[in-house]
């Protein structure tokens, strides 16, 4: 009996000096042996113990074919992972998350999750491997990192389609709701130091509007919501009737009336990037297709004031006498005249066309990727082409008017918290009658001093009110005495006509 523990510690020691020489022996070998020579023998040994194990092993690697750009599933992994590994994995790594203002957490490396589907298990292990550096590499760590899933053979055919489908297409889910939104603007071409370089510069998008802050009538309110809603929600529809899944919007209206506001309250509401699109920084209509081919599904294109961006506002006009211009041939004039002018100024400016424009918006390039939504904002929409503005390029027109009643108690309840006050009515009275911006009631309502009250607001509105009325009725009363005077000089004019054809007349006879 005692001779058991003395046996049991010769035993653990034999084991534990067999184990630290193969620990030295195995580093020895990584140390000294060729790398190719390291890789062929592992190679071997894993096909070997592949014949006796019943496991099958998938690889998932951050990067494939074009070195700079990560794999998509691998991301939408990453982001799978991050959701379920967080509560039972043991070592985690933090990255910023939506907004900035939170940490989204995922599994580190070499680190070792379990998941369930369908009664099978699999296993989730973030690894990497290193090759060695090259010296004129330009990746001197050669660092390719991968997930690995193993899973038991007999769930081959259910963990090949339906697993990685359900983790693809949640991961993507994931990344949506925790990706920061971003703001992107066009640089000019002499920006692009490389072709790998993005056409694109951003910052994180953190406008606070949203629909229920807006000043707009209930009505027209929900009517642009559910348009939107439904648009995000018909990948299937757009892909059964044969159309890109896209959704031009024209928003029109006096300057002050909320056209930026309603395009950051539409991308808060569809959690969509925006790319604001500066035309008069692309140099040509090739270009303009490469900047629409960097856009990614989920986000807004955005050109304001359109009508002051280029010269696309030229209306197609019949000449007296004879049939309408053809349209082709026309654009075709228009570009030469245009290719002229541009090599006339020295090649300066942007050579982007109506024609250029239109192929953006719904030609064949307009098809690549898809859930956009292009928008256009302009103060003066008579100004702008038929061609561009009709329905199926923007296929929904939104005319943003002067602040009616609801829209001002909209404003009133976000600047003074106020549901109702004695004043109003006499607001409501004034508005009927007089037009105001949205941004000009919301100055008055803005709380300029720690001294200001909500009634001193409010007055302060009424007076804004009271002399715009002043105003209009100035300008009514001027223009009635221009036409007056336009009248009397035509009346003036006439007569001193008639009495020199009268004269005229009289000299005439013998």
């Amino acid at each position: 009996m005692e001779m058991v523990p003395s046996t049991r510690a010769e035993m653990w020691t034999k084991m534990g000096s067999t184990l630290a020489s193969f620990m030295f022996i195995w580093a020895v070998f990584r140390q000294y042996c060729p790398y190719e020579l390291r890789r062929y023998f592992e190679k071997y040994a894993h096909a070997i113990m592949g014949y006796f194990s019943p496991y099958i092993k998938i690889s998932i690697h951050e990067f494939t074919g074009d070195r700079l750009k990560r794999s998509e599933a691998y991301v939408a992994v990453e982001a799978y992972l991050s959701a379920n590994s967080s509560k039972t994995a043991k070592r985690l790594k933090a990255e910023m998350g939506k907004d900035s203002t939170n940490l989204v957490l995922s599994m580190d490396e070499y680190e070792k999750v379990t998941d369930e589907f369908r009664g099978a298990k699999i296993w989730w292990v973030a690894s990497k491997t290193v090759s060695p550096s090259r010296p004129m590499g330009y990746y001197p760590e050669q660092e390719k990192r991968y997930y690995r899933l193993t899973f038991h053979k007999r769930y081959r055919e259910m963990i090949t389609g339906d697993y990685l489908e359900h983790v693809v297409k949640e991961g993507k889910e994931i990344r949506v709701r925790n990706r920061q939104r971003k703001l992107y603007t066009n640089s000019p071409g002499y920006k692009w130091l490389s072709y790998k370089q993005t056409m694109w510069s951003h910052i994180v998008f953190e406008h606070p509007a949203t629909f229920e802050t807006m000043a707009l009538e209930p009505s027209k309110k929900k009517e642009i919501i559910e348009d939107l809603v439904t648009f995000s929600q018909s990948r299937e529809f757009y892909s059964r009737i044969g159309k890109a899944w896209k959704r031009g919007y024209l928003l029109f209206g006096p300057p002050g009336t909320g056209k930026s506001t309603m395009i950051a309250a539409m991308a808060n509401l569809l959690n969509y990037d925006v790319y604001d699109l500066e035309l008069t920084a692309v140099k040509d209509n090739t270009e303009l297709r490469k900047l629409l081919i960097e856009t990614t599904s989920k986000s807004i294109i955005v050109i304001e004031d359109i009508d002051c961006s280029l010269d696309l506002t030229g209306q197609r006009k019949k000449k007296a006498g004879k049939a309408m211009v053809d349209e082709d041939k026309e654009k075709t004039e228009k570009e030469r005249r245009e290719v002229k002018e541009e090599s006339n100024n020295g090649g300066g400016g942007s050579r982007v066309t109506l024609s250029g424009l239109l192929n953006f918006i719904d030609g064949l390039w307009s098809a690549c990727g898809g859930e956009r939504l292009i928008v256009f904002t302009t103060n003066y929409v008579e100004k702008l082409d038929p061609a561009l503005i009709r329905r199926g390029r923007m296929d929904k027109h939104i005319e943003l008017s002067y602040c009616g009643f609801e829209g001002f108690k909209v404003l009133a309840k976000n600047y003074l918290k106020l549901d109702t006050h004695p004043l109003f009515d006499a607001i409501d009275g004034l508005m009927k009658e007089v037009n105001i911006t949205p941004a000009d009631v919301a100055e008055s309502l803005m709380l300029k001093s720690p001294l200001d009250n909500a009634e001193k607001c409010l007055w302060s509105l009424i007076h804004a009110l009271e002399e715009s009325e002043e105003e209009a009725a100035k300008k009514v009363a001027e223009q009635e005495e221009i036409s007056c005077k336009q009248i009397k000089d035509h009346d003036t004019t006439a007569m001193e006509d008639d009495v020199q054809h009268h004269e005229n007349n009289v000299s005439e006879k013998p």
